[in-house]
């Protein structure tokens, strides 16, 4: 199912928050369309597993311990990469958190760790990748890729979700910002804005009562299943989407439009 027409092959992929829900769904399928995959999460025991089952299918990949609010734990994830398997020339900056609820109960401590993981973390990843490619010369930096997942919250306000959409608005502007400084260089870097999925962020909120009423009030009545970014983030990972820059792809099943 996530076999696409355009090919991975000889990549190298770096995808941060693979432990789980978008990033392992993402990570499978770079795998499975030919890319030597680099699993990033603050929970490495969780990505063996994952590990294992790319082994098994005939790919290759490693786990590695990174926590994105930590600027030398990501600096060490890119050199264990490239040790193993050469320069990262493809990554999706996938790590990100939620703290939701009204504006006036959110303390600073909780603003601060979304935009740490969600916005911060963005930055320095995404920042490493690039001062790597740049470094490789023309050759390796003009098959560079980025991906940033970011939200439709980043685009449009969601209810109880001022910290998330604030941190995710942050990251679409820094994919923008990226992909114009870097443009020379041949790297491109792109922002996918999903909507509502079910995934471990959001799952208790989905299977309560008020969420199964805001799922039906929705003009699809359905939540999107992660597997529907597989066809979009594949391409702006690819060779074939050498000419996406800078865009901002929004996916929300036509929950906001």
């Amino acid at each position: 199912m996530s076999k696409s027409a355009v090919t991975h092959s000889g990549r190298v992929a770096l995808v941060t928050g693979a432990s789980s829900g978008v990033g392992e769904c993402i990570a499978m399928a770079l795998a499975e369309n030919g890319a030597r995959l680099v699993l990033g999460a603050r929970r490495k025991d969780r990505l063996e597993g994952l590990v294992t089952k790319i082994e098994a299918a005939g790919g290759e990949a490693m786990a590695v311990h990174l926590d994105v609010t930590e600027e030398a734990s990501v600096i060490a994830a890119f050199d264990a990469a490239e040790e193993r398997f050469g320069t990262v020339d493809t990554v999706l900056a996938n790590a990100g958190i939620n703290v939701d609820g009204p504006a006036t109960r959110i303390t600073m401590d909780q603003f601060d760790a979304v935009q740490a993981v969600n916005s911060r973390g963005v930055f320095m990843t995404v920042r490493e990748a690039g001062k790597r490619l740049i470094a490789a010369g023309p050759e390796v930096s003009f098959r560079g890729r980025v991906l940033v997942l970011a939200s439709m919250g980043g685009l449009h306000a969601l209810d109880g979700l001022v910290a998330y959409c604030a941190s995710k608005a942050s990251a679409v502007m820094l994919a923008r910002g990226f992909a114009k400084e870097w443009a020379r260089f041949g790297i491109c870097v792109n922002a996918l804005c999903p909507g509502y999925m079910l995934t471990e962020i959001n799952q208790d909120w989905f299977e309560s009562e008020r969420g199964k009423k805001m799922v039906d009030s929705m003009p699809r009545s359905r939540l999107m299943p992660v597997e529907g970014l597989l066809p979009s983030a594949l391409y702006l990972t690819s060779d074939e989407g050498a000419y996406a820059t800078g865009s901002v792809l929004q996916l929300n099943d036509g929950q906001i439009v």
